[in-house]
């Protein structure tokens, strides 16, 4: 493992002498994860090496945080009520921009790697994503309606914040692990990495990942998306032949 880190840095020596701050080389262990209908979830690495001016490690090396975000969309959240012992829809905020899927891994807590203000600007950590609401209530209201989103999104894997996630060897090279659960929307990734020094983003890469479904899901979720009408008809059609079907067959018993 050592042996090949030195070769690789060797390889990016022209790289190294060349640059003047901290340089990310990033990638990932796949860019295109296929769902199909045996799919129960999958892991994607994230990895890469830290280049330091002059090739020079600093006594006090970097930190590393990495990101994994999934399509924008927006969202209404609905907040539930006992009204004469029945649950019922009572208030609700609409959020625009929600990612369908948010990770992140770092090699330390956030809280002790950036202050607040960097952790806002770079959406850092599950209490810093811009969901940007649409009906704006009272502070309270608004966060209580946010809290309510990542948590529940959490509960079904598809927000995640794991402190200390990112492992970091001989202060350049870097790897992440984070974890897509069977339930995650299709649609176009983005794997970020942040090197983080002294409180401040000194250097930051991505790298984009494809999420998308194959074979006979792949086949019908194109046609809900890019044909509604036909699909609709053949569902219709489906749905009446097999109940004539299971009526034949239950009046043969």
């Amino acid at each position: 493992m050592r042996r090949a880190a030195a070769l690789s840095l060797f390889a990016l020596a022209p790289l190294l002498l060349a640059a003047d701050k901290p340089v990310l080389v990033p990638d990932v262990s796949q860019r295109d994860v296929e769902i199909r209908y045996s799919f129960t979830g999958a892991e994607l690495l994230l990895f890469g090496a830290i280049l330091y001016p002059g090739g020079r490690v600093p006594a006090k090396p970097a930190e590393v945080a990495v990101v994994l975000r999934g399509p924008v969309q927006p969202i209404v959240v609905r907040e539930k009520q006992k009204v004469a012992g029945i649950w019922v829809n009572a208030e609700s905020v609409r959020f625009r921009s929600a990612p369908a899927f948010y990770a992140v891994a770092s090699s330390r807590p956030l809280d002790q790697m950036v202050d607040a203000r960097t952790a806002a600007i770079f959406e850092l950590g599950l209490g810093n994503l811009q969901l940007s609401p649409a009906n704006v209530g009272s502070p309270g209201e608004l966060s209580r309606f946010e809290d309510g989103l990542i948590d529940l999104r959490r509960r079904t894997l598809l927000y995640g914040q794991r402190t200390s996630g990112v492992e970091i060897t001989d202060g350049v090279l870097y790897r992440a692990r984070l974890v897509i659960p069977a339930r995650v929307p299709v649609g176009r990734y983005t794997a970020e990495t942040f090197l983080i020094q002294d409180g401040r983003v000194i250097a930051g890469a991505s790298r984009d990942v494809a999420i998308r479904k194959t074979g006979f899901e792949g086949y019908v979720a194109d046609a809900a998306e890019h044909s509604p009408v036909a699909y609709g008809l053949f569902a219709t059609a489906m749905s009446v032949l097999l109940g004539w079907a299971a009526g034949a067959l239950f009046r043969r018993r």
